[in-house]
């Protein structure tokens, strides 16, 4: 499985599973990436340290 914010491959028993109130669900590799997504609303494609930098 894939990081939501990142696209990093999360091994298997380690990360966070996050779901909103409409079921929406979102897996995280570590808390960095948690918090930009949740907290900060952050766009992935706008950081050069993710998978998704530069992405249309």
């Amino acid at each position: 499985m894939k990081c939501s914010f990142c696209g990093n491959e999360i091994p298997k028993g380690k990360g966070t599973l996050f779901v909103r109130k409409t079921g929406r669900k979102y897996y995280f590799c570590s808390k960095k990436c948690e918090k930009n997504l949740i907290k900060l609303e952050r766009d992935p494609r706008k950081f050069k340290w993710t998978g998704y930098y530069g992405k249309d």
